[in-house]
Formats: C-alpha cells, sequence, structure tokens
C-alpha cells in the first residue's frame, strides 16, 4: 500500500520514529540498523511494509529497500513474525544476515534472542535460494547522542525485554567497554547477553 515515507524526522528512539508529512506524522516501527542511519529533525526517505492484522496496522520503516526486501524475505519463514525478523535485524546487519544465509551459519542466527536452532535451519533451508547480493545495504556509522544508554534502554525495552534485566546488561557493557559504544553498538552487544 505505502512504498515509502518522505518528510521530516520528528522523534526518533531505537524502536520507533516518526515521520512527519503533509501535516500527518507517521509512526514507523524500525530495526536497530535503521535506527543508527538516522537524524532527527531532518528530511529522511524510509521505505515502508505494512502488517495488517484483525485489530491493528503496523508501519515497518527501513533506510534502504534491500532490508526492507531482507525483512519481507525473513517473515515468509515458517516461525519468523515481523517481531523477530526486527530483531534479527536489530541484532545483526543485513550483510551479517545476507552471509549467515548464504553460507548456512545457523548458530550466527541463533545467537538472536528467540531463534532456536530449527528456526536458524529453517531460514537459512528456505531463503538460501531467495536472496540477492542486492538486498543488502551496505553499513553506514552510527549516530552518537548524549543520552546514549537511555536511548538503548529504550530500545530493547520496545524489543521486548524487562527494564531491570535490559538496565543491569548496558550497565556490565559501559563498565568493561567505556562510554565510546554507539547507542546500536550498546543494544547490539546488550541482546548477546540477555
Amino acid at each position: 500500500m505505502y512504498d515509502y515515507i518522505k518528510g521530516r524526522l520528528m522523534e526518533r528512539t531505537p524502536g520507533y520514529v516518526v515521520v512527519e508529512t503533509g501535516g500527518i506524522g507517521y509512526l514507523l516501527n524500525i530495526s536497530i540498523n535503521t535506527y543508527s542511519q538516522l537524524r532527527e529533525d531532518v528530511p529522511c526517505t524510509l521505505y515502508t511494509h505494512l502488517v495488517v492484522r484483525e485489530d491493528d496496522m503496523l508501519l515497518y520503516g527501513f533506510a534502504d529497500p534491500g532490508e526492507r526486501e531482507l525483512f519481507r524475505q525473513l517473515i515468509t519463514v515458517s516461525g519468523v513474525g515481523v517481531n523477530t525478523a526486527r530483531m534479527i535485524l536489530s541484532s545483526l546487519s543485513p550483510e551479517e544476515v545476507f552471509n549467515a544465509i548464504a553460507s548456512g551459519d545457523a548458530p550466527l542466527l541463533q545467537r538472536v534472542k528467540g531463534i532456536g536452532g530449527k528456526t536458524a535451519q529453517r531460514i537459512i533451508i528456505d531463503l538460501k535460494d531467495k536472496i540477492s547480493k542486492e538486498m543488502v545495504p551496505h553499513e553506514k556509522s552510527g549516530f552518537l547522542h548524549n543520552t546514549k544508554k537511555e536511548e538503548a534502554l529504550s530500545g530493547l525495552i520496545i524489543l521486548g525485554f524487562p527494564k531491570m534485566l535490559a538496565d543491569k546488561a548496558l550497565s556490565k557493557i559501559i563498565e568493561k567497554e567505556g562510554t565510546g559504544l554507539t547507542v546500536e553498538q550498546l543494544i547490539k552487544q546488550a541482546l548477546q547477553i540477555l
């Protein structure tokens, strides 16, 4: 229904953004990969995927059409819903997901919360012949922000983790690695701990 939304980024969190265009603010659920490529209060284009449920309509936004296509392929796999696909694209870069599928690296996919051995194998078997290198966007560097821990915590809560556990994991990472990590790096490392 919607291919993309182009407008001013009004709100940016690790789990969703609000893009204003034509006087309407669209709330789009995003991955950590997309989050790291956006800056608030500037024009942007997000490629969308609309999910219609019996009681809800959700828009998912992606900074690159390749990431959106990878998301669409992931949700075709039995046992992988939109939240699991977003978790995969938040835990691993699109390049890592592509390489894991292409090389049959099930252990890499199993590092994602909610992905067991059978699901990882199913993703590889179902998608190995369907995905192409053109689907994968190139990684871009993250955007630094003063409240990195709070944004990372917010993103983990939106992804379904309890606040106390997520906060503890982030504190552990910051204690070990220091404060030089981006929000994306904090979330990715926390996802490996949780």
